[in-house]
């Protein structure tokens, strides 16, 4: 008779908001139908459906649960969460040109860049509509200024990309716009909704930003010192693709005229696929570890500003998913 396995941190916190969950898995269905095109429900169920964790409309769930909401805002609002992150998905692999997407291929692989980038545009119309419906203002700007804080990660990225001069406060601004700005605002308005004193609203939001960055540079690590089916795409996807991540850019900075030149033809000039070769150089300085030991420290930083909340055992469940975020990195 074999053990049964440990529910992981973000299960049991599905399983107290099951309930709640399970009407975000319904009107996420009914909102991305089309009456008149069809591959719209195609490609977003294919991203959709794929087994995805759900962690930020879990958050916008959990938060306003535990925060007493009443309604069902914080089931629109989840849902609204949802769709932002899945459109910017579908935007992120045709910019990336990736092939794999939680363990699947991605959705411009299977039809084409044209669809997932029109689909992703139908899908933040809907979020919009999403929000609008609960007929709050602050929600509203929190929500649309996370999408545009999105936007502009995306493009500072791509600027950054395969520019050997990143710095890391480049790095950081980065990850708050590709990743912990969606993190954010899903906590944040969970407390909103729920009407929370403006103290546990700014605590949830900070709570949110920790651990999006914290989640980020998990995967960061990850890319380089993972396993694929870890983070759900290849392992070395940001090398391949000249992305200046934390370990990265301080391997740079203490590398010797070798190394140097080994990072600019490999990410500046990308005429080298030597992930090997990377991996021992990040290795030698340390950065790796490094890399894991920020995460540490900023799942510290998620876990002190829910302190500032009533205790509860949705509130102790936060803290085990922060832990369960770095938890990947051991």
């Amino acid at each position: 008779m074999t053990d049964a396995k440990p529910i992981k941190p973000h299960e049991r916190l599905a399983a107290a908001c099951a309930a709640e969950m399970e009407a975000v898995n319904g009107l996420i269905r009914t909102r991305m139908a089309s009456e008149h095109a069809p591959r719209i429900p195609e490609v977003t169920a294919h991203l959709v459906e794929a087994g995805g964790k759900r962690v930020r409309p879990l958050l916008t769930v959990a938060c306003a649960k535990m925060c007493g909401v009443e309604g069902d805002d914080h089931i629109k609002l989840a849902a609204t969460v949802e769709f932002i992150h899945t459109a910017t998905l579908l935007h992120d692999d045709v910019v990336d040109e990736s092939d794999q997407r939680r363990g699947r291929p991605t959705a411009n692989l299977l039809w084409d860049n044209q669809s997932s980038v029109l689909v992703g545009d139908y899908l933040f119309a809907r979020s919009f509509q999403l929000m609008v419906e609960t007929g709050s203002l602050r929600v509203l700007d929190i929500l649309s200024g996370a999408a545009a804080t999105i936007a502009e990660g995306e493009v500072l990225q791509l600027t950054a990309a395969r520019n050997l001069a990143t710095t890391e406060a480049t790095y950081l601004q980065v990850v708050r716009g590709k990743t912990a700005a969606l993190f954010e605002a899903a906590a944040e308005v969970g407390g909103v909704v729920a009407g929370a004193p403006e103290e546990h609203v700014r605590a949830l939001a900070t709570f949110g930003d920790a651990l999006g960055i914290s989640f980020q540079m998990v995967d960061d690590w990850l890319d380089y010192g993972g396993a694929g089916d870890d983070i759900g795409k290849n392992l070395g996807d940001d090398f391949r693709e000249g992305k200046l991540t934390l370990p990265v850019i301080r391997a740079i900075a203490r590398g010797d005229d070798a190394e140097r030149a080994f990072w600019r033809d490999a990410l500046e000039r990308g005429k080298s696929d030597d992930l090997d070769r990377a991996r021992e150089i990040l290795a030698r300085h340390g950065t790796l570890e490094e890399t894991r030991l920020e995460a540490l420290a900023w799942r510290d930083k998620a876990k002190a500003a829910l302190a500032a909340l009533p205790s509860s055992d949705l509130r102790d469940m936060l803290g085990d998913l922060a832990d369960y975020v770095v938890a990947r990195a051991n």
